[in-house]
């Protein structure tokens, strides 16, 4: 499924085919819900690196996130004009690249539940509003972003793409 997305002021405009597109997966962790979580969490998506294209590629800058104390390797990018958090890569996994649904301009599928992970960093003050049967992790899921989508019939790539 295509994507479109844009920072808050314009300056980036991007798209990327994406193999996973439902915004299920709110994360807590402290890196997400600073960079890009105004709701105390950020929804990540899956896509493929290969189909990304941006316009205003200038204002793109990244982030590094330190880590246990030692820094990700993965990149979190941004626009240095207005600050909005646009997508994550991660060589570890060259070919996957995760938009966040906030910079996401395109509407996306209504998930038919969502997942909530990394709460044992949730701030008291970010509220959890679960419903009935969504699955709730201390750390991370036990499925991953693409095990969801296919377990739901969601999954909108043909050939599989890498285990992250």
């Amino acid at each position: 499924m295509r994507l479109d997305g844009s920072c808050c002021c314009g300056a980036v405009r991007f798209s990327v085919e994406a193999y996973a597109p439902v915004p299920y997966l709110r994360c807590y962790c402290s890196v997400c819900r600073k960079t890009a979580g105004g709701g105390g969490y950020a929804v990540n998506l899956g896509a493929r690196a290969g189909t990304l294209e941006v316009q205003g590629e200038e204002s793109v800058r990244t982030f590094h996130a330190v880590i246990d104390g030692k820094q990700s390797p993965a990149a979190r990018s941004f626009c240095g004009s207005c600050g909005s958090a646009l997508w994550l890569w991660d060589p570890r996994w060259p070919d996957l690249l995760h938009p966040f649904a906030s910079a996401i301009d395109t509407d996306l599928p209504a998930p038919p539940g969502q997942v909530h992970m990394m709460l044992d960093a949730r701030p008291a003050w970010a509220r959890l509003d679960t419903r009935p049967g969504e699955a709730c992790f201390p750390g991370f899921p036990e499925q991953s972003l693409e095990e969801w989508h296919r377990a739901h019939g969601l999954l909108h790539e043909t050939r599989k793409p890498p285990r992250r």
